[in-house]
């Protein structure tokens, strides 16, 4: 992915991953794809649940690892959380996924997204989750995005 504007940050605790996906989430306007990445219990799940609550929206977040993908329901749009890990192949996921993206009724967010890269617009939001080696509940997170983007991590 090539991008106009990179961010770190180190999360220190669950919380704190949580209230950075919330402030991601007021931002939202609606059309977004937000891509997350990091190994199993990097903390996506955390940030989703932070994003959701950031948007208004009071729908319990679970991981959709053994469903595919779930919905939550925000005042402006639907989110629509997907987990491509138990995929060995894109299939039919990659006509569904299309589906939504771009539509400003939906937020898409997307984890394990290697297996549809070629379906993921260049313009989005790409976070990296990655535990530090000294806090278990640690984590440094890296934000690559577009100018399209950039609002979404921009202090305003």
């Amino acid at each position: 992915m090539n991008t106009d504007t990179t961010w770190q940050m180190h999360s220190t605790s669950s919380e704190n991953t949580e209230a950075f996906g919330a402030e991601i989430g007021a931002k939202l306007r609606g059309g977004e794809l937000i891509e997350l990445q990091s190994d199993l219990g990097g903390g996506k799940t955390t940030f989703v649940r932070g994003l959701v609550s950031g948007t208004g929206s009071t729908d319990r977040v679970a991981s959709p690892t053994f469903t595919i993908s779930r919905e939550y329901n925000a005042p402006k749009f639907t989110i629509v959380h997907f987990d491509f890990y138990r995929l060995a192949e894109a299939g039919i996921m990659d006509d569904e996924l299309a589906e939504y993206i771009g539509d400003p009724a939906y937020v898409v967010v997307v984890e394990w997204g290697d297996i549809v890269q070629d379906v993921l617009p260049r313009d989005r939001l790409s976070i990296t989750f990655k535990r530090t080696a000294d806090d278990e509940s640690a984590r440094d997170i890296s934000c690559c995005c577009t100018a399209k983007t950039a609002y979404l991590i921009r202090s305003e």
